[in-house]
Order: structure tokens, then C-alpha cells, then sequence
């Protein structure tokens, strides 16, 4: 018999400590990815915003130039948002003579939890473009 079973020893607190230390650093990843996981609403509400901004400034040039409207438009949507988001609108024509409207919104949002290391903040940003509808020719 060249291998024979060695004796096993008994360990009875190597398996709590171990799972003490195992304990800690899951709830450490548990708390960190709860967090974290807070952005997803609110990115949400941010990119609802830009999208009901730039529909309404897209409906056509006398709309795309109202920056006030635009910017109604877009909190509109903001309503769990606190402080309100920061809307920027901005239109741009390429070479063909279309017109463009682009709307950002961004917002900062804040961590429950602070660790080194970790961001305590995230800038949440979403631009959206869009055609603005050409004048309507008008009718006979």
C-alpha cells in the first residue's frame, strides 16, 4: 500500500472564523452592489427627461429655438429628482440643411455609503438628438 489515508485533525473553529471572515466581505459586496444599484431609477428619470425634452423641441423650428419650453418639457419628467437636473439644448444643422435638436440633462447622484476607494458620487449624463420637423408647406 504505497498511500495510506493520513489521519484528518480536527479543526472545530477553523470553519467559524473562516466563515466569519467570508461573512464580513459578502456583506461588504451585498452593501456596495445595493448601492450601486440605486442608479439604475434614476439614470432612467435622466434619460426620460432628455427624451421628452427634445420631443417637444423637435416638433419644429420655433419650438427647437424655445429653450424655457425645452427645459419644461424635460423637468417635467424629474419629478423624484431632488435637486432638479440641469437642462442644456443646443441645435445643430449638417450639410444637407437638416436641423438637429440636442438635449442634455445631467445629475449627480450620491452614494448612501462612503468607503475608500469608491466614488460617493456619479455624474449621470444622457444626450439626445432629434430631428426638428421641417415647415409644413403650406396648403392650397
Amino acid at each position: 500500500m504505497l498511500f495510506r489515508k493520513l489521519p484528518e485533525k480536527v479543526r472545530p473553529a477553523a470553519a467559524t472564523v473562516e466563515f466569519a471572515i467570508l461573512s464580513l466581505l459578502l456583506a461588504f459586496l451585498f452593501v456596495i452592489g445595493i448601492d450601486y444599484g440605486r442608479v439604475y431609477s434614476p439614470y432612467l428619470t435622466v434619460t426620460n427627461c432628455a427624451r421628452s425634452g427634445a420631443l417637444y423641441g423637435s416638433q419644429d423650428a420655433a419650438h427647437a429655438a424655445d429653450t424655457a419650453g425645452i427645459q419644461a418639457a424635460a423637468l417635467a419628467d424629474a419629478g423624484d429628482l431632488s435637486p432638479a437636473p440641469n437642462v442644456v439644448s443646443s441645435t445643430t444643422t449638417d450639410a444637407s440643411g437638416t436641423t438637429y435638436l440636442d438635449v442634455t440633462v445631467t445629475w449627480t447622484f450620491y452614494t448612501v455609503t462612503n468607503f475608500p476607494g469608491l466614488p460617493s458620487s456619479l455624474n449621470l449624463t444622457r444626450t439626445v438628438r432629434m430631428r426638428v420637423a421641417p415647415p409644413s408647406p403650406a396648403g392650397p
